[in-house]
């Protein structure tokens, strides 16, 4: 079976998932529905012309109240994955994920700041977009602290990323020590949660994901060759430095578009890409498109996992207790992989 058969069949399999993962989600809450009803809700809906007809309160509940907080966690499950895919084929490290190059403390940094200190962004930026600007310029401070001379080890970068990561989480700290009654707000945006998820939410990562996951997708060849070492990858003719600053700025940007709209959500850049590569195995040309519709499921699946108890917990406490524990079996089971 060829490369692009199993990627088609795989993706096409993974989207099928998605796509079921979905509807079930969508009829799961305090007041339920039916499966089927939700389909019908679907395909009536724009852009779909099919007229199935189904009670308004369902049509409501179903396309003002719970689809934009699924989309988005598709989005973001998509977003994170691919990052962690990015991020692992980088650094040539199955442990690594999305935020190794402190883009989720930046963004908390930000975040975090806006909610305790509102003057500490003058330009009038919202929690989103403090959150987001600050990732970024995390991303961005790591990789010039890292890089001597035009040239970035990532060994260096990694380091600094931990680095930065630590201090951050102090600045974190000592911003909570002074949160007072913001405090509840803050551990909840530090916890990862897709409440109150609006349309507009679903926008910003929507924009900001299909080109950049696009762009990764067109070098993803790159990525296989930069497995073999740097050395090598220039000798088959990769511009390696301009390479690993590309795909360094565009999973940074996904990761800080996902963690700006979410919060803080850990494993699923993490679980999703390395047990995907166990499946489907290293080779990023398949490897990368099956994690991102691979993750946008998971994150589904639990977000509504997250909502279904009596009382809604963040998501981000869910996927670090199912999260966990996988990656320990693994470890168990068999070596982790090496790339």
């Amino acid at each position: 079976m060829t490369l692009r058969t199993r990627t088609i069949g795989w993706s096409s399999a993974l989207t099928a998932a998605l796509a079921g993962v979905v509807v079930i989600s969508a009829g799961i809450g305090p007041v339920s529905i039916p499966p089927l009803t939700v389909a019908k809700i679907l395909l009536s809906a724009d852009p779909f012309p099919f007229a199935f007809g189904a009670a308004d309160t369902s049509r409501i509940i179903v396309l003002d109240v719970r689809l934009p907080r699924i989309i988005l966690a598709a989005f973001v499950g998509f977003a994170l994955s691919t990052a962690g895919v990015v991020m692992q084929g980088f650094f040539r490290n199955p442990m690594a994920d999305p935020s190794i190059v402190g883009v989720s403390s930046g963004a908390a940094v930000g975040a975090v700041a806006t909610i305790v200190l509102p003057f500490a962004f003058p330009l009038g930026l919202e929690l989103q977009g403090a959150a987001f600007v600050s990732a970024i310029l995390t991303a961005f401070g790591v990789y010039l602290i890292a890089t001597r001379d035009g040239h970035t080890p990532t060994a260096t970068l990694l380091l600094a990323g931990v680095a930065v990561q630590t201090f951050l989480g102090a600045v974190i700290s000592l911003l909570l020590i002074h949160s007072g009654q913001s405090l509840r707000r803050v551990v909840y945006w530090l916890m990862g949660h897709l409440g109150g998820t609006t349309w507009d939410d679903v926008l910003v990562i929507a924009v900001i994901l299909p080109p950049l996951f696009v762009l990764l997708l067109l070098y993803t060849r790159d990525l296989n060759v930069l497995l073999l070492g740097e050395e090598d990858a220039h000798a088959l003719g990769i511009e390696v430095e301009r390479t690993k600053r590309l795909l360094l700025a565009a999973s940074s940007v996904v990761t800080a578009a996902a963690v700006a709209v979410t919060g803080v959500i850990g494993f699923v850049g993490l679980i999703v890409p390395h047990a995907m590569r166990l499946i489907v195995g290293p080779d990023h040309r398949i490897l990368l498109p099956t994690s991102a519709l691979a993750g946008a499921s998971f994150l589904v699946a639990t977000d509504t996992l997250a909502r279904s108890g009596a009382t809604e917990i963040p998501v981000g406490i869910v996927t670090a207790a199912l999260g966990a524990p996988f990656f320990l079996y693994l470890l168990r089971s068999r070596e982790v992989t090496r790339l």
